[in-house]
């Protein structure tokens, strides 16, 4: 039988047939052109994946350019932060670590060519008369009085605004397209406006910067990319971004657009995750709520489950909003291929063996990974008084109950049989304390009781157990597009639940000297990751995903999960 060809996306089709016609001698370069005004978000890993991943696959190499065009916004840390979530996607630019401002210099070359080629001129008028200018998609626009200007002047006034001679706000260089456009971006956009801010990079070399639609385009015609992918929100910046290539006679790089990765519950808005973190609705760029790279990885995502997720989203020329539901299926099945399973009690209530010998421990062999066959096994301390979790047992238990009760039998994970004979409360009728006894011929792997149970518990021991802080993470937002409604702003739909926070939970010793960052399995609760907040004597771990997805039958209810 015939191999079944792959299946290409549409940007793999358009690449192939450069390929096959030579087109640009065989080159696939691409570029990841992040600006460096807040942290990389869910979105920004798809474009990451696709930039670097397309260029992997040809064969290629990706370009890394921060696009530090506004010193206002701008800073290093955000740089240091891209360059760790790239890294950490699994991905590398080598020595290609470009800035749009390693090209002020040229760029502003370019502007005093079309200066003098009457294709540029400098505009007295205010944001707001520019703005009213430009006229509305089905007017056109109207030219400023300033648009017939001598070169001459032009040059002069664009050179002084270089020396800093003029006020912020008080001129721009605009470029000399077509007021009466269909596109608006058309209508003589800006390129360069007057800013007396300090760069990360630059200092106070320049207080005039050149904007977006002037800097990207020749950035990448600098760099020979190839194939620059933008998100959709670009299509309309095409013609001018071929215009200012076209114009300068320069290396003809092609812009392809993509649609952008719209998450469910998840703001992919730098702007409103900015908020989020001024206003207090978070605890930081990487809080685990947030849809950040940082924060997906301080929650405990892995990048093998984000790069699978970006592949299953694939790459499509139409906008659409992907199921939350989906990304955490992804984290879920890399986790319980790689994360060690461990016991940890959320919720303790004391166990005393009645019948175990007092003072004795013994150590009992359990999996670590029964998904891994190399993954081997750990021993767990057992001893007379255990924790368990405080649902797993009921006095007054249902049909059908299978977990501990009154004159129930359970098994304790990797230990032995168990059956409830007493229970002890406190003055409110609060169960504080399970008596059991224990079948001793009924141990783990080695069973000759011959007695049949139907439920597994999982347990700690109590002179063992480490303390620790447990954070129940959930969806950030109540309803899937918290930024849809024109009536409500988006911190409307907070979801106060999104964080509990249960500070006195018992897990095993095994987890002691792990690493932050490390994930584990929880036994029957779900996958859980050493926060940086741990300290050796007060471990904290976040919840990454449950076992299952439980959100869809509560959320259908209209009510946080």
């Amino acid at each position: 039988m015939a191999e079944e060809k792959e299946s290409l996306n549409f940007i793999e089709q358009i690449i192939e047939a450069d390929l096959a016609s030579n087109k640009h001698g065989g080159d696939v370069i691409t570029r990841f052109p992040p600006e460096p005004n807040g942290y990389l978000h869910i979105g920004h890993a798809k474009s990451i994946c696709l930039n670097f991943g397309i260029a992997q696959k040809y064969g290629g190499r990706t370009n890394l350019r921060f696009d530090d065009t506004n010193p206002v916004t701008e800073d290093t840390e955000y740089v240091d932060s891209i360059k760790a979530d790239i890294r950490w996607l699994g991905f590398d630019w080598d020595d290609r670590e470009y800035y749009a401002s390693d090209y002020f210099p040229q760029l502003y070359e370019w502007a005093i060519q079309m200066i003098r080629a009457g294709q540029a001129y400098v505009d007295d008028s205010s944001a707001e008369e520019i703005a009213a200018m430009k006229g509305t998609p089905t007017e056109p626009g109207k030219e400023s009085p300033y648009r017939t200007r001598a070169m001459s002047e032009n040059l002069d006034l664009f050179q002084r605004m270089k020396a800093g001679e003029f006020e912020e706000g008080s001129r721009v260089l605009r470029a000399k397209v077509d007021m009466a456009s269909p596109n608006m971006h058309m209508r003589d956009p800006v390129m360069y406006r007057i800013k007396f801010a300090h760069h990360h990079r630059t200092g106070d070399t320049w207080c005039i910067y050149p904007m977006y639609d002037f800097a990207h385009g020749q950035s990448d015609s600098m760099e020979h990319v190839t194939h620059s992918l933008c998100s959709l929100e670009f299509e309309n910046h095409r013609p001018l971004y071929d215009w200012f290539i076209q114009t300068l006679q320069i290396y003809p790089s092609r812009q392809i657009e993509f649609a952008r990765l719209n998450v469910e519950y998840m703001l992919t808005s730098k702007r409103k995750l900015l908020r989020l973190v001024n206003e207090g609705f978070v605890k930081g760029w990487d809080d685990p709520r947030m849809s950040t790279i940082s924060g997906m990885r301080r929650r405990g995502y892995t990048p093998a489950s984000i790069r699978e997720f970006a592949d299953r989203v694939g790459i499509a020329k139409r906008e659409n909003v992907i199921e939350f539901s989906l990304l955490e299926y992804c984290v879920r099945e890399d986790l319980n291929k790689v994360a060690q399973r461990v016991m940890a009690v959320l919720d303790p209530l004391k166990l005393v063996i009645t019948n175990y010998p007092e003072g004795q421990t013994e150590y009992l062999p359990t999996e670590n990974n029964p998904e891994d066959p190399q993954a081997g096994t750990r021993e767990m301390p057992f001893s007379k008084v255990l924790y368990i979790e405080r649902d797993d047992f009921m006095e007054d238990p249902p049909k059908k109950y299978f977990r501990l009760a009154p004159g129930n039998m359970v098994r304790l994970k990797s230990a032995y049989i168990i059956e409830c004979t007493d229970v002890v409360k406190d003055s409110n009728g609060q169960v504080t304390e399970v008596h059991v006894r224990y079948i001793p011929e009924s141990k783990s792997g080695q069973d000759t009781s011959g007695i049949k149970v139907k439920g597994t518990i999982h347990w700690v021991a109590a002179d063992t157990a480490l303390n620790c802080e447990v954070r129940m993470y959930d969806r950030l937002f109540t309803v899937p597009n918290p930024g849809d409604d024109p009536e409500r702003d988006f911190t409307a739909f907070y979801n106060e639940e999104s964080l509990r926070i249960l500070d006195g939970a018992k897990v095993e010793p095994s987890v002691k000297e792990v690493q932050v960052g490390e994930g584990f399995q929880f036994l029957r609760k779900g996958y859980f990751t050493l926060d940086p907040d741990s300290r050796a004597e007060h471990l904290v771990f976040n919840l990454t995903v449950n076992l299952k997805d439980s959100w869809a039958k509560v959320a259908a209810k209209g009510q946080p999960a």
